[in-house]
């Protein structure tokens, strides 16, 4: 069963899709079925530019250990920095 429960939060950076780079607005995460990774379940992130339209995403699907590897380096770079 899908649980549709997503997270969204508004962001300022930029992201590159197939037309180039573009400003972002929004990050959409979940913990859900993938469209692409063979995985039961995946840690889906949209990157996307709401004003922009659907050429302005940017897709990721994490296994739960590579999302939680993610959140550590994450941390980790902010700190450093």
């Amino acid at each position: 069963m899908c649980s549709h429960a997503i997270e969204k939060t508004s962001v300022t950076g930029s992201g590159k899709g197939t037309k180039g780079w573009f400003s972002l607005s929004t990050a959409c995460v979940c913990f859900d079925h993938p469209y692409f990774t063979p995985l039961e379940r995946t840690l889906n992130i949209d990157f996307i530019d709401e004003a922009s339209g659907p050429e302005a995403r940017v897709a990721v699907e994490l296994s739960p250990d590579s999302a939680r590897a993610l959140m550590r380096s994450i941390q980790l770079a902010l700190e450093a920095g």
